[in-house]
């Protein structure tokens, strides 16, 4: 392990005024989401729709540090025959990959999953390193529930411990690893039982990083937010989302942990630019606060692109400026007006 690369590289992705962009989501998911927009979900189609944002150049140079990939598309070549990872490199951005295989049944927990893909994990981070990823993200799911019997603690434990191992693996091979802890906003609860098990679950995966010796100055963490689920009738304002969420984070989050890069988790694109802008203008904090965004940075050039290739400079016009509006809020810097003018 170079610990010494790995924190330039965990640095240099949480970038001040940059953050993430999540393209990995897997060909099930962004099949539905081109069935919605009546686009045929070809793989021509996907890497055309990847390769457009790629190559916004303006909005990746400026406002994009990283990008995650799915293991199809960090092997795909751009039409003019440039691979993708170029594209990335070339605009400025680190490329990266997802690694794990999805959740399954927990067994002996009803309702709850376990992430999957640790199994020959070592290999395929070594095969992922030759193809240019220099970071990685392994997603850990866990459901509130509608009553306080869930999570488990044998849910939260043994997510926890995959992280862990993923994330020393991934040191191993000289790859930064993004920690994903998600606690769902799924559910009717309020943000008070968000922050309950947030907390819970922040502390067990720390525990974990530390049994299983990983370097936190090489790792970025991407939580979710202190929100109140989306069905709860208490809901939160922004002040209230960034203050909790912030206590969580001091209670939970060594300061040795270069940045933190939120998930958005099924918030808007504009509630979840107003949360990461109204918590970085609490301060000073003692990580960098940015984005690891995929819907809340997609859905927008996503709609307007359509599959159509007349559509491709409104769409990258689109992805440009949810990439400067989260660019702002990581410097506590947005405000609601642009989106306002934007919209006009």
């Amino acid at each position: 392990m170079n610990l010494s690369e790995l924190h330039k590289v965990a640095e240099a992705m949480v970038a001040p005024g940059r953050g993430i962009l999540a393209v990995d989501e897997s060909t099930a998911t962004i099949s539905k989401r081109f069935d919605a927009l009546g686009v045929k979900p070809t793989p021509d189609n996907r890497r055309d729709y990847r390769e457009m944002l790629f190559r916004s150049t303006e909005a990746m140079s400026k406002y994009v540090s990283g990008v995650i990939l799915y293991d199809e598309t960090i092997r795909q070549n751009a039409k003019d025959g440039t691979p993708l990872v170029k594209l990335i490199e070339k605009a400025g951005s680190i490329p990266g990959i997802k690694v794990d295989k999805g959740t399954k049944p927990l067994p002996s927990c009803p309702g709850e999953v376990i992430t999957e893909g640790l199994d020959g994990l070592g290999e395929r981070l070594a095969e992922y390193r030759g193809l240019g990823a220099r970071f990685a993200k392994w997603r850990a799911v866990i459901d509130v529930g509608q009553e306080h019997g869930l999570p488990s603690y044998t849910c939260v434990n043994a997510n926890a411990h995959a992280l862990a191992r993923y994330a020393a693996l991934c040191q191993d091979e000289n790859i930064v690893p993004i920690v994903e802890p998600e606690v769902l906003m799924d559910g009717d609860h309020d943000i008070d039982r968000c922050v309950e098990v947030t907390t819970w679950v922040l502390k067990e995966t720390f525990q974990e990083l530390f049994y299983n010796r990983v370097a936190l100055e090489g790792m970025v963490l991407k939580p979710n937010m202190a929100v109140p689920g989306k069905k709860s009738p208490k809901r939160a304002s922004v002040e209230e989302v960034a203050e909790k969420t912030l206590s969580v984070l001091k209670a939970c989050v060594p300061a040795a942990v270069p940045g933190i890069a939120f998930l958005s988790g099924g918030q808007s694109d504009e509630e979840a630019t107003a949360h990461l802008d109204a918590i970085n203008r609490i301060g000073p904090l003692p990580w960098r606060v940015s984005f690891s965004y995929g819907r809340a940075l997609q859905a927008a050039p996503q709609k307007t692109w359509s599959g159509k290739p007349e559509n491709v400079a409104a769409a990258q016009r689109a992805f440009g400026h949810r990439a400067m509006m989260n660019g702002l809020a990581s410097l506590g810097q947005w405000k609601a007006d642009l989106e306002r003018k934007a919209a006009a």
